[in-house]
């Protein structure tokens, strides 16, 4: 068992530091069982705006493309990877714990989970929303991407935001990542492999939309506003 532990200031924000950090993890392990933790009291409170905000263009693209190929390292793992919602996983924060197979959420009432993007004005990267269609229902996928909220556990639970509720979500996690480790590696592997090919994969018309349409937002003046009034309140 491989434990990788988000850890950085505002509450474990995913800087390029850390998102390279955990990729890096993620290729070490080499297929071994995988628990991600957050430091401290949260998970991760999403990207790191600060940084972000500090970017030029291509900066704000290579950043985009590190959080991509973080999500890819972990939905395709060969081996089993849970993650331990300690606290709030909110946005990007969110986003890692999908990739993930298995979230164990504390049962803290003051635990917030969620994809809030659309309410903040952030426009979401293919990758990430093809995540969040392979990891929740029709119904579920719906409300969470277009409600953004930010979900107290019993609701983040039936959303499929978590997959259980522990009051100690770490020691619950490593329970649960000790059984799953039980199994053959290559079967688990194969299984997985077939639950997951293809399923984060961008067409041709979707890489265009994305450079055409989204990734001007992030890249321009509206991404400058908006982290803005988020730092600001």
């Amino acid at each position: 068992m491989v434990e990788i532990t988000l850890s950085g200031p505002g509450k474990n924000a995913l800087s390029s530091r850390l998102m390279a950090h955990v990729v890096a993890e993620v290729r070490a392990a080499r297929g071994a069982p995988l628990l991600l933790r957050g430091e401290g009291d949260a998970f991760s409170a999403g990207l790191d705006l600060k940084e972000l905000a500090g970017l030029d263009a291509p900066g704000i693209e290579r950043f985009l493309e590190l959080l991509d190929e973080m999500v890819v390292a972990l939905f395709e793992h060969p081996g089993p990877t849970i993650a331990c919602l300690n606290g709030h996983a909110i946005a990007g924060g969110c986003v890692v714990a999908l990739a993930c197979d298995h979230r164990v959420l504390t049962t803290s009432p003051r635990a917030r989970v969620g994809l809030n993007e659309v309410a903040i004005g952030l426009r979401f990267p293919p990758r990430v929303l093809k995540l969040a269609r392979a990891r929740l229902g029709p119904l579920a996928e719906r409300r969470v991407l277009l409600e953004a909220g930010l979900y107290q556990p019993s609701d983040a639970l039936a959303l499929g935001l978590a997959d259980e509720l522990a009051d100690d979500p770490v020691a619950a996690g490593r329970a649960r990542l000790e059984k799953w480790a039980a199994h053959d590696p290559g079967a688990f592997a194969a299984a997985k492999s077939a639950l997951t090919r293809g399923a984060l994969d961008l067409d041709s018309g979707e890489v265009a939309r994305y450079r055409g349409e989204v990734l001007p937002r992030w890249t321009g003046d509206e991404l400058k506003k908006i982290v803005a009034s988020v730092l600001g309140r």
